[in-house]
């Protein structure tokens, strides 16, 4: 009797830590699934799920458990899906968010308890700068870094009179500054357009009424498509030629667009044809799985799942010790498909940034070929005024 009381407290001691090895550990994804932009949440989705898949459900051999909803592009539902997997579900971490305005509703808050966020996307400057928080980290850039390196390209190639063109919304303003902080010649034009809109007759027509010598816009999803066809159908294409970062001319978007793309120069921080062995098995791993060329969204969003498993795996999968959690995360101890990761004092990456090309695919259509590394090691500029050093 007095051995099996031993072993029934044993046994009871046990069972609990067992069961929660085994739960999966929930993590919540709240991006744009609907909308003109919703493929760009489907492809941070689906490279995300990517490397679960990879993983036979788990992330660093972790089980894990992906909430995915659609936020509509709207900062009220987001905020809402984020509290419903905060209090309902009660996730530890969360990721997704597409668009700057959504973030900036929805990181504050969560960030605030013991959440980890993790940005597949949106990097606005208010979290890189005095509103970053040890529990935000951002995995793809920060919103000025991909028209920094298309300023000082544009710059260095010798263009002199800028017409700019952005989103009237945080990230358009992030761009648009990130493009002016290298570029010092003239801006002829700098125009604020609705978020989400699709016809651009008006601007362009201002546009060449301003007679640049070269456009740089930043108009993601929907609207990058509708700009560059109208742009083309306007003939400006064979005058005025167009630069921009990766999100207006991405795999997808170059497949509603085609030839007007053609020869346009753009900023990334990763391209299909990086040479490095994550890369290429990466890109290999989701042409088989989902028939196309991932986007820098996909990317973007198994990078995140990526790192969020090195973090899973140092803690065994208990989310509850949340401080080394964190702590592994800044450590970022994963194989990025852009080579070498690391993160910056205020949580965002520290990474080479390139010039690509829209060139033809050799199958009738078009993607993107990469030039070269503008900057090496490129982190961002708000950093001092972030707190945490």
């Amino acid at each position: 009797m007095k051995k099996l009381l031993i072993l029934l407290v044993v046994f009871g001691m046990f069972v609990p830590n067992v069961l929660l090895a085994v739960e999966p550990v929930k993590i919540g994804m709240v991006t744009t699934l609907s909308t003109k932009a919703g493929y760009l949440g489907e492809d941070v989705r689906d490279g995300f799920k990517l490397a679960i898949a990879q993983e036979e459900g788990m992330l660093g051999g972790v089980p894990v458990e992906l909430l995915v909803e659609d936020d509509g592009r709207d900062p009220g539902k987001a905020k809402q899906i984020a509290d419903r997997f905060v209090k309902r579900d009660n996730v530890k971490i969360m990721t997704g968010i597409i668009f700057s305005n959504v973030a900036l509703a929805v990181v504050p808050k969560v960030v605030r308890g013991e959440v980890l966020y993790i940005s597949p996307n949106a990097g606005p400057s208010d979290l890189a700068g005095k509103g970053c928080n040890e529990n935000y980290f951002n995995v793809a850039y920060q919103n000025d870094n991909l028209d920094e390196v298309v300023g000082k390209y544009v710059n260095d190639s010798g263009f002199k009179n800028v017409y700019l063109l952005a989103p009237n919304y945080p990230a358009g303003k992030d761009h648009l500054a990130g493009f002016k902080r290298y570029y010092t010649g003239k801006i002829s034009g700098e125009v604020y357009t609705k978020l989400g809109q699709s016809d651009y007759a008006a601007e362009i027509a201002a546009l060449r009424a301003a007679k640049p010598d070269a456009v740089f816009f930043f108009l993601p999803g929907g609207m990058g498509i509708n700009f560059i066809k109208q742009y083309s159908q306007a003939g400006l294409n064979k005058t005025t030629p167009v630069f921009g970062p990766a999100f207006s001319f991405d795999e997808r978007l170059l497949g509603a667009v085609g030839a007007a793309a053609l020869g346009v120069k753009n900023g990334s921080q990763w391209t299909h044809d990086l040479d490095n062995p994550a890369n290429k098995q990466f890109v290999e791993a989701f042409r088989a799985v989902y028939d196309r060329t991932p986007t820098l969204y996909a990317s973007q969003g198994y990078e995140a799942a990526r790192l969020i498993g090195s973090a899973l795996k140092s803690v065994g999968g208990d989310v509850n010790k949340f401080d080394q959690l964190r702590t592994a995360v800044r450590k970022a101890d994963f194989e990025s498909v852009r080579g070498q990761f690391a993160f910056t004092s205020n949580q965002h990456p520290v990474q080479n940034l390139y010039i690509r090309e829209v060139v033809e695919d050799g199958k009738g259509g078009f993607t993107n070929q990469t030039l070269k590394a503008v900057f090496t090691n490129h982190g961002n500029a708000y950093v001092d005024a972030c707190s945490m050093k």
